[in-house]
């Protein structure tokens, strides 16, 4: 059922491993390694035709500076945090209740309700973008943040409670059946006892659900125009000029794009990990 150890294979199968590890890692960092070379290089490369040989200059200075002090890159990246923060918040503050209710009480609706939140991961998000774009006219949340982060809370939500859900089915249900009978409240079980256990899921979801979130690209073209409301994955592609791409400019936001979830990974490192394996070995 499980692999095999490559600990206990053959020789040549270790060796083969070995050998093929350095090559899938070197071609799963090309694009980061290419779009990093791309962010030092001046922009005289890139009309000269010099696109993956060594820079003619270092130019990293000028383009970060230019993202920064000379574009909107600082405003986009606070419309993402923005959106993140509030979204992961509501979301998994959402998710733990829910997953609590279909964890531990049964009902006949139950496993109704559960597969209502989880069906609502399968559907394809192409399918949703012109019905979701004209609620938000309708609504008057189209090229709004708070339209953005109420859409990500409610379609991130179902992933989260199916998340949680199962997290709180595997917690000692002697706990809370000892609170019941020295008479504590529904409420008081679930913000004393149950959601101190869940604190390593909350924090791997947490880290998950900003990282989806910061990331999108899709929502935040269709729901989002202009730099009041658009997040900065959107707003890279404002540094295309009207007769070419500027390469170097959208490579060096695009690093500085992909730094704040790397960040949080780091940070959030430990609880992640312990979320994700929790329950995995007795």
């Amino acid at each position: 059922m499980f692999p095999k150890p490559i600990e206990k294979s053959s020789r040549s199968i270790q060796l083969g491993y070995q050998s093929l590890l350095p090559v899938a890692l070197i071609l799963w960092l090309l694009p980061l390694i290419a779009v990093a070379l791309f962010s030092v290089k001046p922009a005289g490369d890139f009309s000269a035709g010099n696109y993956w040989n060594l820079p003619s200059e270092f130019g990293g200075w000028e383009n970060y500076g230019k993202v920064f002090f000379e574009s909107d890159m600082p405003r986009y990246l606070l419309n993402s945090l923005l959106i993140t923060v509030p979204t992961a918040i509501g979301a998994v503050a959402l998710s733990c209740m829910a997953g609590f209710a279909l964890g531990i009480y049964r009902f006949k609706s139950n496993l109704w309700l559960f597969f209502m939140f989880v069906a609502g991961n399968f559907v394809p998000f192409q399918i949703l973008m012109v019905p979701v774009r004209d609620l938000t006219l309708d609504l008057g949340l189209y090229n709004t943040k708070t339209g953005l982060v109420l859409f990500h809370i409610a379609f991130q939500t179902g992933f989260c409670t199916l998340f949680m859900r199962n997290f709180i089915k595997g917690l000692p249900f002697a706990l809370i059946e000892a609170a019941r009978v020295e008479g504590v409240a529904e409420w008081k079980i679930f913000v004393y006892v149950v959601l101190p256990l869940m604190k390593p899921a909350i924090a791997a979801l947490a880290v998950l659900i900003f990282t989806f979130i910061w990331n999108d690209y899709f929502w935040a073209v269709v729901l989002t125009q202009g730099v009041e409301s658009q997040p900065v994955t959107a707003g890279i592609t404002s540094f295309n000029a009207q007769y070419r791409a500027a390469y170097h400019l959208m490579s060096a936001g695009a690093i500085v794009a992909a730094l704040p979830p790397v960040a949080m990974f780091f940070l959030m490192q430990k609880h992640f990990i312990a979320g994700l394996t929790l329950g995995a070995v007795k």
